[in-house]
């Protein structure tokens, strides 16, 4: 009877964002119970793989951040890949308001972050934190509204989330990167340009790009850019109209199998490691401060201000349209849930603040969990409302 109803539970759409909260939850209690010895020893349990002159040494959170996440932006540049060839972003007229949305949605909030930490250079490092929106969490607070949100919204909000997703991968290759190892560059770009020749040759077989693309991780992972970025490149040349022997597309072959994976293991493991924050009175005045303060508003204000306005200069514009059947009440609740930033706000602060004094537990991770929270929260009860109105005029004679 329990295995059912978990298998009925993982089969909904807001299953995920359920799981995330509770593996935040639970690393909260751990972090603020008898248990908290036993989690930050967890986290710094040193893991290390060692093959001839190859040597990776790190604690089980790096492994976490750099070795299973990049399973997670393998799949994201598995689905950006799908939308851009054959889904809601294969045309200009498709991608232009949720690219428009996304834009402001980054731009805006790191423009509020800098506002507030401009005047030091360490803490100025977090720009691109609020610029982040959780697909997962979003996307699951929108399921719970139901019919009260027209399906051309839902599908709007999920071409934003990845086109912003992708705007992350972008800033962190750009902005995120450690001093660059030359020989592991070019190691990785002829692993690339293997994986490329794999795809014009018709290589179906995923094996072989699997096997390339994790040394293609560890050349990337050497280098000094973000160990991520190899799961979105391998991602990239992996065919997605060609069939294999048993007519099936290896792309959405691939991303079938990851997706339960990554969503309901990683995404959850992932929120474990990096959500556990020791909650005092310390803690929350210390949101006052210029980084926290800096991300919550960036998040909540920022971001509804950013994805609203651009999307409204847009239309007027008549650069774009409002998704069928919506209104702007309910786009500007949805500009408001956008503030969610979670998963890839904590992936970006753990690599903002590695090399510097300010201390990530206490700087970002209190902004980005009241911040996200009270997006979700506020976002809901917008849409919730709006869908209730926009239900009442319809039955208006």
């Amino acid at each position: 009877m329990f295995i059912r109803r978990l298998q009925r539970f993982l089969q909904l759409d807001y299953a995920v964002g359920v799981l995330l909260i509770i593996a935040a939850v639970l690393a909260i209690i751990a972090a603020n119970s008898p248990l908290s010895g036993y989690y930050n020893w967890l986290l710094d349990v040193p893991i290390r793989l060692s093959i001839g002159a190859l040597d990776i040494h790190k604690p089980a959170l790096l492994w976490i951040n750099d070795g299973l996440m990049a399973l997670f932006f393998l799949l994201i540049g598995l689905e950006v890949k799908q939308e851009v060839i054959e889904g809601d972003l294969n045309s200009p007229a498709k991608v232009a308001l949720p690219g428009i949305a996304a834009v402001g949605g980054m731009v805006v909030p790191a423009l509020i972050y800098v506002a507030f930490n401009y005047d030091d250079p360490a803490r100025l490092k977090g720009w691109a934190i609020p610029a982040a929106t959780d697909i997962a969490f979003a996307i699951g607070i929108l399921a719970l509204l139901g019919n009260k949100v027209p399906s051309s919204l839902k599908v709007f909000l999920l071409a934003l989330a990845i086109l912003d997703d992708l705007g992350a991968i972008i800033i962190i290759a750009l902005f995120y990167t450690a001093d660059l190892s030359v020989m592991s560059m070019l190691i990785g770009s002829v692993l690339l340009g293997i994986l490329i020749i794999f795809n014009r040759c018709g290589v179906t077989r995923l094996s072989p790009y699997l096997i390339v693309g994790t040394l293609l991780w560890v050349c990337v992972l050497k280098s000094g850019v973000h160990a991520t970025l190899a799961g979105v490149l391998t991602a990239l040349t992996i065919p997605l109209n060609a069939t294999d022997q048993k007519g099936r597309s290896p792309l959405k072959t691939l991303k079938n199998a990851l997706h339960k994976n990554v969503y309901f293991f990683i995404l959850p493991i992932f929120a474990f490691t990096n959500a556990g924050i020791m909650l005092s009175i310390e803690q929350f005045k210390s949101l006052a401060d210029p980084v926290p303060l800096g991300i919550l508003i960036g998040l909540f204000l920022g971001k509804q201000i950013g994805v609203f306005s651009f999307c409204w200069v847009a239309v007027k514009a008549g650069l774009a349209r409002l998704p069928a059947h919506s209104s702007w009440r309910q786009m500007y609740g949805l500009s408001i849930l956008c503030g969610i930033g979670f998963t890839m706000s904590l992936f970006i602060g753990s690599l903002a603040f590695t090399e510097t004094d300010i201390n990530p537990i206490i700087s970002d991770r209190i902004g980005i969990l009241v911040g996200s929270l009270i997006s979700a929260i506020v976002g809901y009860v917008v849409l919730y409302r709006a869908g209730r109105h926009c239900h009442s005029a319809k039955k208006e004679p």
